[in-house]
């Protein structure tokens, strides 16, 4: 386990400044940065549903858009915005493997028999620390005068929503008899593995976003 965890940090460490950068910079940079992402989930995805081909068309499309709601959130609304969900996703994950792999408990589905109650709980925990962490002192006034309660609904959802997302392509996974989406990054996996509950994170809080533009 301690082997596994050391190439999960040890990538994480390398990654995570590029993929800041990109962010950060926003615009054209952000958008080759998202079709680079795209290109090489899209292969991940046709190699993991190669016996179904419209199983393959309506993922590539459902790719396209949540890439393309990430872009529009990234550019429409603030940076902030953006960090905290990647920030609430990246630590449901955490949270999910580390209490999973300490505490283990009762296995949650037969989808995903890595996945356990412990594990969901602990993306919960750690994940609602992680994003209260940043928008108390990272985060623009604009999150801070928000009520807090809000505040703790919009984490929970988020990392309700990636752990979900986390299942659905476990599910795919276990269909097409693959313990990872590819092999690209050290203790992860492939780029799906990483972003699975990101890519069902992004439209969903895009299309809330406008719902609630239209009713106000």
């Amino acid at each position: 386990m301690m082997k596994e965890l050391n190439k999960r940090i040890l990538s994480s460490i390398l990654i995570i400044p590029i993929v800041l950068f990109f962010i950060i910079k926003g615009s054209i940079a952000f958008l080759f940065f998202l079709s680079f992402i795209f290109l090489i989930t899209c292969y991940e995805w046709i190699k993991m549903s190669k016996n179904n081909e419209l199983i393959r068309i309506i993922g590539i499309i459902f790719l396209l858009f949540s890439f393309a709601t990430a872009y529009f959130i990234r550019e429409k609304y603030n940076l902030n915005f953006i960090i905290i969900i990647i920030t609430v996703c990246v630590f449901t994950d955490i949270g999910g493997y580390v209490f999973g792999k300490f505490f283990k408990g009762p296995k949650l589905t037969k989808i995903s028999p890595k996945k356990t109650y412990t594990g969901v709980i602990g993306g919960f925990l750690l994940s609602l620390i992680a994003g209260l962490v940043y928008i108390k002192y990272l985060a623009n006034k604009e999150f801070i005068s928000t009520d807090y309660f809000w505040i703790i609904i919009l984490i929970l959802f988020i990392s309700f929503i990636s752990q979900i997302g986390d299942i659905i392509i476990s599910y795919f996974k276990r269909k097409a008899k693959l313990k990872d989406t590819g092999r690209i990054i050290p203790g992860h996996g492939g780029v799906l593995d990483r972003i699975d509950g990101l890519i069902f994170v992004f439209p969903i809080i895009y299309i809330l976003n406008l719902i609630l533009y239209f009713l106000t």
